[in-house]
C-alpha cells in the first residue's frame, strides 16, 4: 500500500528528528495529537515504522520471515553416546525454530528483518520474544496465542552430530491465514519474503499468492521430508519462487523418486522444480557441499557445484538456517546467485564450528574474510542483472 501525503510528511519528520513524540509531530504539522497517533499506527502496520520509539524503516532492503519460533533444549554427550541408557553430558536452552533462526541470522548479518511467528503466553514465549528482540530482529508482528510455545529437543553425540530430535510445533501447525492477515502491509513493503516449511498448507499457499500479487520474491526452506511432500503440491509458475533450499532427501520427496548423489541426477531433479516456477534450486549435501541449479531469463539452466568448507564440527544445529539467511542477505546486497550460495555455505561452516545455534559474532565481514582465506583465487561476487535478487515490482505508488 502507498503512503498518504500526511504519512510521508511524518516519515520525513522522523528521519530528521527520530526523538519526536506524537505531540511534537502534531505541533510541527499543525494537526491534533489524536490524528497523528492514528497515522503512526498506520505507518507501523505498513512497515514504515519499526518497533518502539518510532524507528523509521531504513533504506536497506528488508526481509519478512514467516515460520516457527520455539525454545530449543540441546543436550551434548561428552563421550560416544550409547542408546537405551544414561549418558554423561551437558544441556543448554536457547531460542530456536527454523524461521526464528533464519531471522536472527539475517539480523546479525545486517539485513532489517521482521519475524512473523506464533508463540504462547508462557515463560518460554516471553524468553523467545525477549532474546529474539535483543538479537536485533523486529518482533512487533509476532503472533501471541493461547497455548504452549513450541519446543525442540535435540541430542548430539561427542562429535557434535545429531543423534535424535523431538519437536513440538503444534502452535505453528495451527497457524491460520487470518492470523497472517495482520502482516499484509508488512509483506507488501518487504524486499523479500522467507517462508519456513513448517507453515501449514493453507497459510503457505496464501503467502505465495499474496507475494506474487505484490511482486515480492520468495525463498522457501522445506525443513523436512514430510513438509517437502506437502510443499511441492503448492508450486506452480503462477506462484514463482526466487529460491528453494532442499537437502537431497527433501529434493527426492519433492520430485517423487530417489535422487542419486550425483551432479547429473540432482540437475535433472532441479529441472522438475524449475518447471514449477522455482528460479534457483539450492541442494544441500552435507559434507559434500551443495549444488545450485539456476534458470535464466533465456530458459537455460546452469549448475554450480560448491564444496563444503573444511571446519571442525562442534554442533550441526542451525547450520541450514544460517545457510539460508546468508544466501538471502547476499542476494539482497547484489551478489550473483553462485556467490550468494558460497557466502551461505561459509556461514553454515562457521555455524557448525560454534556451539551456538546462531553465532553471535556472525557478520558479513567475518564470512567474506573466511571466503577470501579459503578461496583466494575467487574474485568478489558482483551484482548481476540475471541474479533474480528482486523481480521487477510496481512502484509503491502503483501497487
Amino acid at each position: 500500500m502507498s503512503l498518504t501525503q500526511r504519512e510521508r510528511e511524518i516519515v520525513e519528520l522522523l528521519r530528521a528528528q527520530p526523538m519526536l513524540d506524537a505531540a511534537g509531530i502534531a505541533e510541527r504539522l499543525g494537526a491534533t495529537k489524536a490524528a497523528v497517533s492514528v497515522h503512526l499506527s498506520n505507518l507501523t502496520k505498513k512497515g514504515e515504522i519499526l518497533g518502539r520509539g518510532y524507528v523509521v524503516r531504513s533504506e536497506a532492503q528488508s526481509v519478512v520471515v514467516v515460520g516457527g519460533a520455539n525454545m530449543d533444549v540441546k543436550a551434548h554427550s561428552t563421550e560416544p553416546a550409547q542408546l537405551h541408557t544414561s549418558n554423561p553430558g551437558a544441556a543448554v536452552t536457547t531460542p530456536g525454530g527454523v524461521g526464528r533462526n533464519i531471522a536472527e541470522n539475517l539480523a546479525r548479518l545486517g539485513s532489517p528483518t521482521h519475524l512473523v511467528a506464533p508463540v504462547g503466553r508462557d515463560a518460554f514465549g516471553e524468553q523467545v520474544l525477549a532474546m529474539t528482540r535483543a538479537a536485533g530482529v523486529l518482533v512487533d508482528h509476532m503472533i501471541i496465542s493461547e497455548g504452549s510455545t513450541g519446543t525442540y529437543l535435540a541430542v548430539m553425540d561427542a562429535t557434535g552430530e545429531l543423534l535424535v530430535a523431538v519437536s513440538n510445533m503444534a502452535m505453528t501447525d495451527r497457524l491460520t491465514v487470518r492470523q497472517l492477515g495482520a502482516a499484509r502491509d508488512l509483506i507488501t513493503h518487504a524486499d523479500l519474503l522467507v517462508v519456513d516449511g513448517n507453515v501449514p498448507q493453507a497459510p503457505a499457499a496464501w503467502l505465495l499468492d499474496f507475494a506474487a500479487a505484490v511482486g515480492v520474491p520468495v525463498v522457501i526452506d522445506p525443513v523436512s521430508v514430510a513438509k517437502a511432500r506437502h510443499l511441492v503440491t503448492m508450486l506452480s509458475p503462477e506462484r514463482p519462487l526466487l529460491a528453494l533450499t532442499p537437502n537431497l532427501d527433501e529434493l527426492s520427496a519433492m520430485v517423487g523418486e530417489p535422487v542419486a548423489q550425483t551432479r547429473a541426477a540432482i540437475a535433472r531433479a532441479a529441472k522438475v522444480l524449475h518447471a514449477l516456477g522455482v528460479q534457483h534450486v539450492w541442494v544441500r549435501r552435507g559434507t559434500r557441499g551443495s549444488l545450485l541449479s539456476s534458470i535464466g531469463d533465456d530458459g537455460r539452466s546452469t549448475v554450480t557445484l560448491l564444496p563444503a568448507p573444511s571446519v571442525p564440527v562442534v554442533d550441526v544445529t542451525g547450520a541450514g538456517d544460517s545457510m539460508t539467511a546468508a544466501f538471502v542477505h547476499a542476494i539482497l546486497r547484489g551478489d550473483r546467485p553462485a556467490g550468494a550460495a558460497r557466502f551461505g555455505q561459509m556461514a553454515a561452516g562457521l555455524t557448525v564450528s560454534s556451539s551456538e545455534t546462531v553465532r553471535p559474532d556472525l557478520t558479513p565481514r567475518l564470512v567474506d574474510a573466511e571466503l577470501a582465506a579459503a578461496s583466494p583465487h575467487l574474485t568478489p561476487a558482483t551484482p548481476s542483472s540475471t541474479a533474480g535478487a528482486r523481480r521487477r515490482r510496481p512502484t509503491k505508488e502503483h501497487r
